[in-house]
Order: C-alpha cells, then structure tokens, then sequence
C-alpha cells in the first residue's frame, strides 16, 4: 500500500508548466534590454547595439511561438524543460560574447538557469545543464569582444581576474545547485508523504464508516425480513396438516433462512445501535480491548507476541480512531517483521499517563536512522533484514513517517530508541498518552436491562 501511494503522487509532482517558463523568460529579456538600452544610450558605451538586439530578438521569438502553439496550462516534461534552460544558457553566453565575455558583471548570471532545473528537473538533467554553462564560460573566458567601454579609453582585466570570474562561476553553480535540489527535494518528499498520509487516513475512515452504512442496511431490511417471517408462520399454521412433504420441507428451509438473516442482521445493528449521547457503542473500547485488537491477527505469523497490562485504578477507555489504530498497527507489523523469536507489548496506565511500549528482539534501529525516524522516505531498518523483504511498500520509508503523523495527531508523544539493558537487544517503541487526553470523547456504553424487553406476540413484525 505505501508503494501504491509513492506511486500515486510521484509521477508529474515536479513538472512545470510552460506559462512558467515563457513569464520567466520575458522577465530576463525585459532586463536585458533595459541593460543595453542604458548600457549604449545612459552611459555611453559602445556596443554591437544591433546584434545584442538580434540575440535578445530571439528568445522573444521564440517566446511568442511557444505562447502561440501550447496553451497557458501546459506542463514541460523533463527534456522539454531541459532544453528551454539550454537554450537561454545559450543566448545568454550570445549576448556575453559581444559585451566582453567573462569580464562582464553580469557573466554570474549563468547560475539562473541551473538553479531553476535544480528545483524543477532531476539531477541528471541539471548536471547536464551546469557542465553547459561551465563549458561556455571557460569559452568565453578565452574568446570574446573587448568589454565596452567610454569612447576615449578601453579596459583589459587581467586574466588572473577573469579566471576568478570563472572559479566563481563553477563552485556557485555546483554549490547552488546540489542546495537548491536537495532543499527541492526535501519539499517535494513531504509534500508527497503528507498527500499519502491523507489518503491512508481516508481509507481507514471509510471502512469505519462502513459500520454505520451496514447497520443502516440492516435497519431497512428488518421490517420486510420480519414480515417475511410472520407469513411463513402463517402458511406453515394453514398448510402444515394437509401439506405435502416437499411443502412441509421448502416452510421449514424458509423459516431456518429467515433465522439465519435475523441473526446477521442483528449483528450488523447492534453495530449502529446509539446511546443517548448519539455514539455508537463500538465507537469506544478499553486500553485492553485496544491491544487485543492490535495484537490478534499477529499471533498467527509464528513469533511470540507477549501482552502484559498494568496500572493503577480503572482501565482507561478511549474512543475508537482508525487513524491511531492504523499507526500502532503499522508500528506492531514492523515489530513482528524484524523479530527474531518474540515481541513485547506492554500496557501502562496511571492517573495522568497511558502508556504502549513495543518491543522486539531484531537487529534494532541504526543509530543514523534514530536521528531522522519520522522524517518520510526515510528507511526504519535495511530491507535486507526484514522477514518480509517483498513486502509491498519496503524500503519507502513511509510507513514510520505515516504512523507517526497519524499517532501524534490524537495527541500521543512517540519515542523510538534501542534497547540498552545487557544481554538484550532489539528495538523499542513507546507512545505515550497523557489520560485526559486518551480519554476525550470516550463513551462508556450503557447495559440494557434484560427485563425492560417485552416478549413479541406472533404477528408482532420482529425488530431487527
């Protein structure tokens, strides 16, 4: 399931739209023009005016084209975007060549366009990018036009200059780069975990909801399963002396099915019964209860899961969450994957705190994986150690990341760490509760009295 949702947010998460683009390019035309225009008419200096204005013409051309045959919402793929920042490296060492190549101030601005694939494209196509324009710089710092200048002088910079130029150059795009992508990076990971954490708490809220759904089914299915039942009666009091055997037989089929429906449905209402604060009576359940649940369907999988509970005064009773059921599941599972004979899970409980603390007897967590545990695509243990190592979804990173999100959301403080005692080893996993908290919203069902049912006569319709 985690590797359907990394699936699901991956594929277009970082592709731009050209009308991005096209905006970025005339904003960068707009300032070479006005930095010709003031370079030949406000300060005086003699430049090709003519061929700067034809390299500047075309990416306005080519601009308006784009703007012509694409709409505004169209997205780049990687080569397209690609090779649009290519080609404004390219004009850009154009207009560089006819101002003075590397002695011109404005030669830093070869960093822009691999900043922009840094944040947009992967690594490979900025790679390509950045040795592109180190490549024309290191052209340009051998051969350009002489740097304008006033009419009564010309200025040469030294080389060890130009070649500071073009050191500047190079570790500014390799440090802006690799910065840029992995803060993108960064960005873009947890925007795709946070998106398949909503979709996972979706899911778990659906199936809850499906309770009430059944218990409603049930509900409208009652009156005519009951009317059903009362004529079956009447046909087996009417017929039952004269009627045939295989009659006698289908009446008696009849009645046992019927039986059989009022069971199931009575089950799935009881399942949407409400107290008279509007709760359902399975919408709260005991600390015990909890772990019950958790624990039940990993007592199969052949490893030990030893439940111990202690506290002191009553067992607290909390209010069923699908979010915090699903991210001590996740958690549990993970346990049980990397045990090596058993797993601890232990119940606590005072006046101000609940507390659950996992434990197993596994290879533990790696200390460099304790730094940054929670943080999305971020492994809780190498996949080469689980039991499971085709598990769907190993590897990601998201399924701590995602109970972790889903657990402090109600509340609970999560700690994880390794277990230091001698002699023992394997990971630990404790969430922590204060009571009042684990308590909110609970609703301790009221018993119903067995003598406040009245028996039904027989044509009652029976209520199911």
């Amino acid at each position: 399931m985690m590797e359907a949702a990394h699936e699901t947010f991956t594929p277009t998460g970082r592709h731009l739209r050209l009308d991005t683009f096209v905006r970025l390019r005339w904003l960068a035309l707009t300032g070479q023009s006005a930095a010709v225009v003031g370079a030949q008419f406000g300060l005086g200096l003699n430049l090709p005016f003519g061929w700067c204005f034809l390299v500047i013409a075309a990416s306005c051309w080519l601009n308006l084209a784009l703007r012509i045959r694409f709409p505004a919402s169209y997205r780049l793929s990687d080569d397209s975007a690609a090779l649009l920042l290519a080609f404004d490296i390219v004009q850009l060492a154009g207009l560089l060549f006819l101002t003075g190549g590397l002695q011109n101030p404005f030669s830093l601005l070869f960093l822009a366009p691999v900043l922009i694939s840094a944040t947009a494209l992967p690594p490979e196509r900025t790679l390509a990018l950045g040795l592109l324009a180190v490549g024309l710089a290191t052209l340009l710092a051998l051969v350009h036009r002489p740097l304008p200048w006033f009419a009564d002088g010309r200025i040469e910079l030294p080389f060890l200059y130009v070649s500071g130029v073009w050191t500047a150059i190079l570790l500014g795009t390799a440090f802006t780069g690799v910065y840029a992508w992995r803060v993108a990076e960064e960005t873009r990971q947890l925007a795709r975990a946070l998106a398949a954490t909503e979709l996972v708490l979706a899911r778990e809220q659906h199936l809850s909801q499906l309770d009430g759904l059944a218990a409603a089914a049930a509900h409208e299915l009652g009156t005519p399963l009951g009317t059903i039942m009362l004529v079956a009666k009447e046909l087996d009091r009417q017929l039952g002396p004269t009627a045939s055997p295989a009659i006698a037989e289908d009446l008696s089929l009849l009645r046992d099915q019927v039986d059989r429906c009022r069971g199931i449905l009575s089950k799935l209402t009881s399942m949407g019964e409400e107290t008279e604060e509007g709760e359902s009576f399975l919408q709260t359940v005991t600390f015990g209860h909890l772990i019950e649940e958790l624990v039940a369907p990993q007592r199969a999988l052949g490893i030990a899961v030893e439940v111990s509970r202690q506290g002191e005064g009553p067992e607290p009773v909390c209010r069923r969450n699908p979010g915090v059921m699903f991210g001590l599941a996740n958690i549990l599972d993970n346990a049980v994957d990397f045990a090596e004979t058993r797993v601890s899970v232990e119940a606590r409980w005072t006046a101000e705190r609940v507390t659950l603390t996992i434990c197993d007897d596994g290879p533990g967590f790696p200390s460099e994986v304790l730094l940054r545990a929670g943080e999305p695509y971020v492994t809780t243990r190498s996949r080469d150690r689980s039991r499971n190592p085709d598990e769907a979804g190993g590897g990601l990173g998201l399924g701590l990341f995602i109970a972790k999100t889903l657990i402090e959301r109600s509340g609970a403080q999560l700690l994880l760490s390794n277990i230091t005692e001698a002699g023992q080893h394997g990971a630990l996993v404790r969430v922590t509760w204060a009571r009042h908290i684990f308590e909110r919203e609970a609703i301790v069902p009221h018993r119903v009295a067995h003598n406040s049912l009245r028996p039904l006569t027989e044509r009652d319709a029976a209520p199911i």
